[in-house]
Order: structure tokens, then sequence, then C-alpha cells
């Protein structure tokens, strides 16, 4: 008797363990089950925000050669003025960036063009840099910025400036620090911006540190009529930029979702939904690094036939060389290509502009030990940024806040 009541306790601990042990399985399963669902779920959310995109593809895009930047991502990306949401050839790309991504470390750099920067163009002249969107749209400025910078850009996104404003207001806004001059232009221009973009114009008391609306923000990021130019307007840019990625880093899953349905259709880019979803997905682990001018070096007030007032590199082949140095730190330096070497000759040729020859001279250490570096305040920039001729090549529309 003692021994079958053994024999049951023994099937009965038995008969435990694997009902524990069919729980533990079935909770197993349905936790990969949910990771799978979930991972499907958010496949199929991307995908539906992706058809928001103004979506064009390029099939022609053309690299110098011997160009070889492995470990990096080369993005461009274009600020838009069109008031009708067309982000193709005739809009104004009137803010060009280039941004380089580590693909090891996340970590992000942009480099400024500045759209007077004279250029050679895909059809063999020399205009501003600007000047190849408005005639052949991103694939023809993607390709002019390889051609002329020694770089493999494969993708872009332009974003009009309403966009711009609908983020800002969608994320409450971006603490800016302003000046009593900038203030007082930002007031001058604010109800057009106002106007262009549906919203509400909202002037400022003077300088100060303001949490910028929309209007504000993009308008402050525009100004170019003060002291630096455009060379500080792209430095404004950059500024914006950064304060609205360190935002919406921290900004909730809603927020982003509205941001998304709002903005998307604003947005004309090349990226396939993968490489979306791949950038998506590494998001929070990106770092936004340093940003800088180009040309590093150069010469402004310079008039050329039908382009107007540019700005000229001093030496284009030695600051290709320099924007290589910032744009991929771990990248071993190589000599720029023979594409690059003849635009820098002709451009020479062309302009009369030469590289001082102290430019390249060894630096000598001062007491501050600052190495002689260049800012925007070392150039001959006039107070309106050097563009006394608005136009470009193919069109004699004046740009949004010109006076």
């Amino acid at each position: 008797m003692a021994r079958r009541r053994e024999l049951a306790a023994v099937r009965a601990a038995r008969a435990r363990k694997r009902r524990r042990r069919k729980k533990r399985l079935r909770a197993v399963i349905l936790f990969f089950e949910t990771i799978i669902l979930m991972m499907l779920m958010g496949t199929a959310y991307v995908m539906a925000k992706y058809d928001k995109f103004q979506f064009v593809g390029m099939d022609n895009v053309e690299v110098n050669e011997g160009i070889d930047l492995e470990g990096y991502t080369t993005i461009a990306l274009f600020g838009g003025d069109s008031r009708e949401g067309q982000l193709e050839e005739g809009t104004h790309a009137d803010t060009i960036i280039v941004v380089s991504i580590d693909n090891e470390s996340k970590d992000i750099r942009m480099a400024s063009i500045y759209r007077d920067t004279l250029l050679k163009q895909m059809n063999d002249t020399y205009r501003k840099a600007n000047n190849a969107y408005f005639v052949g749209g991103p694939e023809e400025a993607v390709n002019m910025l390889n051609k002329n910078l020694d770089l493999d850009i494969e993708d872009y996104a332009t974003v009009d400036f309403k966009a711009m404003a609908d983020v800002v207001d969608l994320m409450g806004g971006i603490e800016i620090t302003v000046t009593d001059a900038e203030a007082k232009m930002m007031n001058k221009y604010i109800g057009e911006t106002a106007k262009a973009a549906g919203k509400k114009a909202k002037e400022l008391d003077g300088g100060g540190t303001y949490k910028l609306d929309g209007p504000q923000a993009v308008t402050y990021s525009r100004l170019r009529k003060l002291e630096g130019g455009d060379y500080k307007r792209t430095e404004r840019q950059r500024t914006v930029i950064k304060k609205l990625f360190k935002k919406i880093k921290t900004t909730d899953l809603a927020t982003i979702n509205e941001i998304i349905d709002t903005v998307f259709p604003q947005v004309s880019t090349s990226f396939s939904l993968k490489k979306i979803i791949g950038l998506a997905a590494a998001l929070m682990d990106y770092t936004l690094g340093d940003s800088e001018g180009f040309p590093f070096e150069k010469s402004d007030g310079i008039t050329y036939p039908e382009a107007g007032d540019v700005v000229v590199a001093q030496g284009l082949a030695e600051n290709v060389r320099e924007l290589h140095e910032f744009l991929y730190p771990n990248q071993v330096p190589e000599e720029v290509s023979e594409t690059v070497q003849t635009i820098s000759a002709e451009l020479e040729n062309e302009t009369g502009v030469v590289r001082p020859a102290e430019l390249d001279a060894e630096p000598e250490e001062d007491e501050e030990g600052d190495g002689g570096e260049l800012s925007y305040e070392d150039t001959d920039a006039s107070e309106d940024g050097g563009d006394t001729e608005s136009s470009y090549e193919d069109t004699g529309e004046t740009e949004f806040l010109e006076e």
C-alpha cells in the first residue's frame, strides 16, 4: 500500500514537471510570437507612412573615378523654397547640406555648401551651386556635388520650408538665443514667412533667448542680410537642425506620428523603404557632431558672367581635401581625383582667384594656440552676403526673403 502511494506521488511530481515545462514552452513561444508580431506591425506601420513621401528614384547617379568612401553613408539634404509643394526642378534650393554618417560609430557630420559657390554644372558650364537643383532637380544637384567634391552621394531628401515650420510647432518650439539685429530682421520678414506657411506671425521684443515657433525658427534660419551674410545663415540653419535632432530623440510616439503624417507629404526623397527602416532602427544611436561651411577658404564678391556675384574657393582641390578630412575623419586621406583637379585649375583661370601661399604654410604657434583657423568673420562678405544679383542662370525670380 505504501509502495503504491509512493509511485502515485512520483507520477504526480512528474506530471507537475511536464505541466511546468509546457507552460514555460508556451510562454517562450508566446514571447517570440509577440516579438514577430511587433516587427510585422512596425514594418507595416513604416510601409504605410512611406507612401506619404514624394518618392523620386535616382537611376543615373554619377561618381568620379577612384572615389572610395567605405564605412560611411553620405546624404544630400536640400531646403526647398516652394509655395505649391513642388520639390523637383524649378525649385530654389537655398539650403544645401552634405551629411556623412559613420556606419560604425553612428556619428553624423554636416557641411553646408554655400549656395553661391561657383561650381561646374553637368552641362560643363560654371554657375552657382544651387543652379543645378533649379535646372535639373535633385539628381542633377547630387551629380554636381559628386563631380565637384569627390563625393559618392546616392540618396537625398528635400524638405520644404513650410515642413520645417510644421516640425518646430509640433515639437513645441526650439530654444534659441537671437541678437538684437537678428530680432529686428526677423520681425521684418516674419509676416511673409507665416503667411506662406499658413500660420500666425508673432514678433519678438528684441534680442534674447526665446522658444521660437515654426515661422520664427524658419525666418531665423533664412536671414542673410546681416553681418556674415550667407556664411552666417548656413550656421543658423545648422543650429536649427541640431536643436530639432536633439529634441526629436526625446519626443513621444504620438507626436512623432503626428509629425510623420504632417511633414512626410512635404518631403521629396530617393530613400528606399529598406534604407529608411535601417536608418530609423538606429535613430537612438546617432550622435550629431561637428558642422562646417564649404568652401573653407574662399573669395566672395566675385562677378562671373551669367551667374552674378559668386563665392569662389581659393583652391577647390585643397578645399575638397579639407572637406573629406572633416566629413570622413576615419578615412585614409587620398589625393583628389583628376576631375576635381581639372575643375580647380579651370576655376582659377576663369575667375583669377588663386590660393594664397600662406594658407598652405606651416602655421606658427601663437600664444593663444588658435592655429590660425578661419571663420566667416574673416571673409569680405558684404552686408547682404555678396548676392547683389539674385538671379539664377535661367530665372529672374527674386528669392524669398529678399528685398
